[in-house]
């Protein structure tokens, strides 16, 4: 109290000190009366109350300010505003009536403090009750309504302010709203109605345009706005390029950078910077994109960002996590886009240790809660093949969007938990998240690769009585694959047949597939067909019809098929597997001998296949899809790239620890018979992730039960 006096009597120089807060106040005399100077008074009182609501808590600050007798509109409307932010309406509405000579300014904070809560109807009642209304008031009211998507009623009153009070801020406001909404022919229209436009109008409208996915109007606007005489602000010129960056249209790009060396120095301007990094990333450009990175006076944690993501974009992997290092290095400190592209690259090297330790910063920022960070964190693990931190990490995030649910159905999926897949889906409905059209791809992914038909029929059948999501060909292919693989080949063909769309090559090579898988060559043949009338050249029908003739020792159907992949030019995609040590990735094909450990790898693979004979494998040479005799079959089949990989992981990791081998196509049948015996063999858990989906093989078993 004694502070608080000194304040409002004090007599003479004084210093009031508050925590580390010190305010000065001065004091002047006349005829022996002392009186305060009050806009000091005010500006001390304001720093205070200030101080209060930035260091303590919103409580602390309105004791304070009950404490100051007669305080000064000026301190109500900051009170207003305060309370409003936190979302704490009621109080704000019981203290602006309290005000005893309200100014405009208090007025128009309590109307944007009710928008800002949602309020639209004590917004609109403040609104009619104000004795008077200034252009601030009727925009203020315009954009909050805006804001909350109540368009009409924002139309009305934009036309019915007096047209002389219509400013150019009100147009703009009005402009941004009905982009903000998606109404951009709107937009445009009121536009060009306006009687005069400033640099923000310009702006407001081309990235309007941008936003709505009409990125080649937006550079015609831009244009215009220069042809118009009005020189663009960084502002401007950051929505030029990100118009530009989108559809690719390098040469406007280019005079957009030109116009930004003209109208100034744009290397002092961190945001005209880091667009012209992004526009150069999006065109492929990376030298462009690196020259303008080296040239940047200014290099804030968004141009650091735009390198970083520009690198990732262009799968220069490496290249980013250097630049994450040296930024990280020199004490810029990353915000959620940096993590996101950081971890984004780990995925794009499969590089789990990396991964590890920017989870690690991220914890440390205490960003591992947020959507946008804990979503990039759930596939990163997904894909390098740790599912079970996947869950954890999504388990800890705060506000599960739609998008985060999906990450984590999607990720578990690959990985074959249909029911944790089926449990999530349950939590997600459960907590009124609404599913879109990847839910339901999520979805009949994890069914189909855990054999539950009854629960892909069920969801399908959901979504399409569900009206807001629409069933895509997508969804059709993701459940001919179902009934394909449970064998259900008949009714995967009639569903095709029945598609309210074109059947696409991808929902028949589904078909196509599960008839290899079945052995079901007259369906086969049917689908096959069909591919071949859409695309004559797709390799992968070609090697599906030729190792279901392989499958079956009908060699000469087999021939016919590879001469007419090289008649048309047709290459099948050789096979290959992969790890990642230490940030280095090590490739194989099959019967490989290019690696410098080569022969240790081969010395591994025949102590394997020692010890496999041992615990009574045999080889099944129906996947040796070649006409040659018993022992070359046997011979090929053991040297396949995912078996060098696993030799190579052996020799390369500490025993007791997980081997994580990537594929590029679907594991053979005797090659997952194989794993699973070298797993309990060597007492470790191997992954491998192939076309179709993660196998986690651990004593013996396997994670898909022998149904891939």
């Amino acid at each position: 109290m004694l502070l608080l006096k000194s304040i409002f009597h004090v007599t003479t120089f004084s210093c009031i000190a508050i925590g580390n807060l010190r305010l000065f106040s001065f004091t002047t005399a006349t005829n022996g009366f002392s009186s305060t100077n009050p806009f000091t008074i005010i500006k001390s009182q304001k720093h205070i109350l200030f101080h209060y609501l930035k260091n303590r808590t919103l409580d602390q600050a309105r004791v304070f300010f009950d404490q100051i007798p007669s305080p000064h509109v000026s301190l109500y409307t900051i009170m207003l505003h305060a309370y409003a932010h936190n979302h704490r309406l009621r109080e704000a509405i019981h203290l602006f009536r309290q005000i005893p000579f309200k100014d405009v300014v208090s007025w128009n904070s309590m109307i944007k403090g009710c928008l800002h809560c949602g309020d639209i109807i004590t917004a609109r009642k403040l609104f009619d009750e104000m004795p008077h209304r200034t252009v601030v008031s009727w925009t203020t009211l315009v954009d909050g309504l805006l804001r909350l998507g109540v368009v009409e009623e924002a139309e009305a009153l934009f036309w019915a302010m007096d047209p002389v009070d219509r400013d150019v801020a009100a147009w703009n406001a009005m402009i941004h709203g009905y982009c903000g909404n998606g109404r951009v022919d709107d937009a445009l229209r009121l536009f060009r109605l306006m009687p005069s436009k400033d640099v923000i109008s310009w702006s407001c409208m081309i990235s309007g345009l941008d936003h709505n996915g009409e990125s080649e109007q937006a550079l015609v606007v831009f244009r215009d706005m220069v042809a118009s005489g009005v020189c663009p602000s960084s502002v401007g010129l950051v929505c030029g390029l990100s118009a530009a960056a989108k559809i690719l249209a390098f040469h406007v790009g280019i005079q957009i950078h030109c116009s930004a060396f003209k109208l100034g120095d744009w290397r002092f301007d961190e945001f005209v910077s880091a667009s012209l990094v992004t526009f150069y990333s999006c065109c492929k450009q990376m030298e462009a994109a690196c020259w303008v990175f080296g040239e940047a006076v200014c290099k804030n944690v968004v141009v650091w960002t735009a390198l970083l993501t520009g690198c990732g974009f262009n799968d220069k992997h490496l290249e980013a996590l250097e630049v994450f290092r040296e930024m990280m290095r020199i004490g810029v400190i990353p915000n959620e886009s940096s993590f996101t592209s950081a971890l984004n690259s780990c995925c794009g090297l499969e590089d789990l240790e990396r991964g590890k330790v920017i989870h690690a910063e991220v914890v440390k920022m205490g960003l591992e809660s947020g959507g946008y960070v804990g979503g990039s964190l759930v596939v990163m693990y997904s894909k390098c093949g740790y599912v079970s931190e996947a869950v954890s990490v999504f388990k800890g995030i705060n506000e599960k969007s739609v998008v985060s649910w999906n990450t984590v159905i999607v990720g578990c999926a690959q990985h074959g938990c249909g029911m944790w897949v089926l449990a999530l889906f349950n939590q997600m409905l459960r907590q009124r998240v609404d599913p879109d059209g990847i839910t339901l791809t999520g979805l009949l992914s994890a069914c189909s690769r855990s054999g539950m038909l009854q629960k892909a029929r069920c969801i399908f059948r959901y979504f399409g009585q569900e009206r807001s999501v629409t069933l895509t060909v997508e969804h059709y292919a993701s459940m001919v694959d179902v009934l394909g693989r449970s064998g259900e080949l008949e009714e995967a063909e009639a569903l095709v047949m029945s598609m309210p769309m074109k059947a696409n090559s991808m929902v028949w090579l589904a078909l196509l597939s599960a008839c290899t898988k079945h052995s079901n060559l007259a369906v086969a043949e049917r689908a096959a067909n069909r591919i071949f009338e859409m695309e004559p050249d797709c390799s992968a029908a070609y090697v599906l019809m030729s190792n279901l003739f392989a499958s079956s020792s009908r060699w000469a159907e087999v021939a016919l098929i590879r001469k007419k992949m090289k008649r048309n030019g047709v290459v099948k995609q050789p096979g290959s597997s992969w790890l990642t040590l230490k940030g280095q990735k090590h490739k194989f094909l099959s019967a490989d001998r290019s690696h410098p450990l080569t022969e240790k790898i081969y010395q591994k693979l025949e102590w394997l296949g020692m010890k496999l004979k041992e615990s009574g494998y045999v080889p099944d040479q129906q996947f040796a899809l070649h006409d040659v005799e018993t022992e070359q079959k046997e011979e090929i089949l053991s040297y396949h790239s995912e078996r060098l990989a696993i030799a190579f992981g052996l020799l390369s990791t500490v025993e007791g620890s997980t081997i994580t081998v990537m594929k590029n196509l679907r594991v053979c049948g005797d090659c997952h018979t194989a794993i699973k015996l070298m797993a309990n063999i060597v007492h470790r858990e191997i992954v491998v992730r192939d076309s179709s989906r993660f196998h986690h093989f651990k004593n013996g078993i396997c994670s898909c039960g022998d149904y891939w």
